[in-house]
């Protein structure tokens, strides 16, 4: 197991990185305090992500649309697709996400943990960057050249 990385109250800790998988998947474990953002609406560009509801209830925003994450539930999301988190509870929320393939490692939290760190406030076209160095693409709105394939959410037996 990777060491935890703090960005801000945001707690990442890889289980699997695409070091380990040879590409095939990041796999990494998240804790979110109380009424915090996890991320800005982005979508990926080649991976597919699923989110497992492992404590608390995060609340995510997938093409306009509001899902709240119980535990024991999944949310898959396709490549493409517009998202973003956050946990709008009272208590700490833990989630495990799952990209296919894996394009992230722990380098990419670490890179956004320091470019938010040095700046204050922080250099967006910079943060834009390291995430499309990494296939993630900052949006407010879903990208007219990729196509919306939705998300789905199920309970997890």
């Amino acid at each position: 197991m990777h060491t935890p990385i703090q960005i801000g109250k945001l707690s990442i800790t890889f289980l699997h990185s695409r070091h380990q998988t040879h590409g095939a998947a990041d796999l990494f474990e998240v804790i979110i305090p109380p009424h915090a953002h996890l991320n800005i609406p982005h979508l990926h560009r080649i991976s597919d992500e699923t989110i497992l509801g492992m404590n608390g209830i995060t609340t995510w925003i997938v093409d306009e649309r509001r899902i709240a994450l119980h535990p024991g539930e999944q949310l898959d999301i396709p490549h493409g697709t517009v998202h973003s988190c956050l946990n709008d509870q009272q208590t700490t929320a833990r989630i495990i996400c799952l990209l296919t393939p894996g394009l992230l490692g722990p380098e990419y939290f670490r890179e956004l943990a320091a470019a938010l760190h040095a700046e204050d406030p922080p250099n967006l076209a910079y943060i834009g960057s390291v995430m499309a160095r990494y296939d993630i693409i900052p949006a407010a709105v879903p990208s007219p050249s990729l196509p919306n394939q939705g998300a789905v959410l199920f309970a997890v037996p």
